[in-house]
């Protein structure tokens, strides 16, 4: 009697939005069949069926918000349709996390955790609130009896109920003007976005390096790669994928940039895996581009093109955006000259790029002749990159945006 649970479809996912069924009740089901479409703070996902029988019940309407591990419908198989009518049909029930428990699928109301020192929790729950630096003690489980489970466990540095976050500001109030409102509800996506730079502006020690480029030796040779790629009917190279090159070789050659902070240890990376901000209409989505020390200019632009063209129609899926080391975000198709981004935890330094700018510059034999320039902004962790850590690694990037041959090769 398979009950199917909102599933937690992103490491930052709460609640999901019902966008709309693909079934409807008494449909029969077959394994590998899309139940549903799931909006979550990062994609509008399908839904897949690990069961076959008759989808005999729905719990959950469209447009509905679902918390993971909330009941959404009810297959049975062909020989358990009358047993449909001991099924209780509010929204509210929870069924446990299949790897934490095998009791049955009815609610668990949830109780505090005693203050003292035993704490009850699974295995695998302390285990992540150790590697994430998080005190049990201040956390509320919904596992049978009160215990916490895997899924109470708040992403590090991202919670307000761990024992060293501050608490939540009281909400502002706000005043209306006399001119026409329009309130706007806040989607999944633009809450974790809220909830993800409070956090990381409130408890990460930022600091901020910057540097001005020469871009013409770069415009000229993607002129020349474009003008190849026309003649062989290739798709065009931007500017940003030339960024991307740069970052990736430049993170090789400053490995100690390509970390993030774990609480009480640093965790150095051994790939590059180049987290790429992208402007969609609910806010920015940060898709992975993985090994990008490996890549090509020609695969890192063919990439980016597939994330964004999937993050725009919303069919992104998680492992697209999970384990991202270093992110980029590329303002300068909007004519921003400069920028300081905010750090995107657990990663410890972020790229911030500017639009290329036409200006009077003095050549090397103190002639003021016209150049075209653009400033490249670092915000780094500093529990986790010195200055100077960030300033060899901003060196590295200018001679390798200054001189790209050297990236091909």
């Amino acid at each position: 009697m398979p009950v199917i649970n909102m599933p937690k479809l992103s490491d930052t996912m709460t609640e999901g939005t019902l966008v709309r069924w693909l079934k409807k009740e008494g449909e029969s089901i077959e394994l590998g069949d899309i139940l549903a479409e799931i909006e979550t703070d990062k994609a509008t996902m399908e839904m897949e069926s690990f069961d076959e029988g008759v989808l005999k019940k729905i719990y959950a309407t469209e447009g509905s918000k679902v918390k993971i591990g909330e009941k959404l419908a009810l297959i049975l198989g062909e020989d358990e349709a009358s047993a449909s009518a001991t099924q209780p049909e509010t929204p509210s029930t929870r069924s446990p996390a299949k790897a934490e428990s095998s009791s049955a699928s009815k609610d668990v109301p949830q109780v505090p955790i005693p203050s003292g020192d035993r704490t009850k929790a699974s295995p695998l729950a302390k285990k992540i609130a150790a590697e994430r630096g998080i005190d049990l003690h201040a956390l509320t489980g919904s596992g049978p009896g009160g215990r916490i489970i895997a899924k109470d466990v708040p992403e590090a540095g991202t919670s307000t109920r761990t024992a060293s976050a501050p608490a939540a500001p009281a909400p502002i109030k706000l005043e209306t003007t006399g001119g026409e409102e329009t309130r706007i509800e806040l989607s999944g996506m633009r809450r974790v976005i809220a909830e993800r730079l409070l956090a990381s502006k409130t408890q990460i020690p930022h600091f901020y390096l910057s540097i001005e480029v020469d871009a013409a030796p770069l415009m000229r040779l993607r002129k020349e790669v474009n003008a190849a790629n026309e003649a062989a009917e290739l798709p065009k190279v931007t500017v940003n994928d030339f960024i991307l090159l740069a970052v990736a070789h430049a993170a090789v050659q400053n490995p100690k940039i390509n970390s993030a902070w774990g609480g009480d240890h640093v965790m150095q990376y051994g790939s590059i895996n180049l987290s790429v901000a992208i402007a969609i209409e609910d806010g920015l989505v940060t898709p992975v581009i993985r090994n990008a020390q490996s890549l090509s200019l020609r695969e890192i632009s063919t990439a980016v093109k597939d994330l964004a063209g999937k993050a725009r129609n919303k069919k992104l899926k998680p492992e697209d955006y999970a384990g991202g080391t270093i992110t980029i975000s590329n303002l300068g198709a909007y004519g921003i000259e400069q920028f300081y981004a905010i750090v995107n935890p657990p990663q410890a330094a972020i790229l911030a790029v500017g639009t290329i700018v036409q200006k009077p510059v003095i050549n090397a034999k103190g002639e003021i002749v016209a150049g075209q320039r653009m400033n490249i902004s670092l915000s780094g962790d500093h529990r986790v990159v010195d200055g100077a850590v960030g300033a060899e690694f901003m060196s590295s990037l200018r001679k390798l945006v200054e001189n790209p041959t050297l990236m091909l090769f």
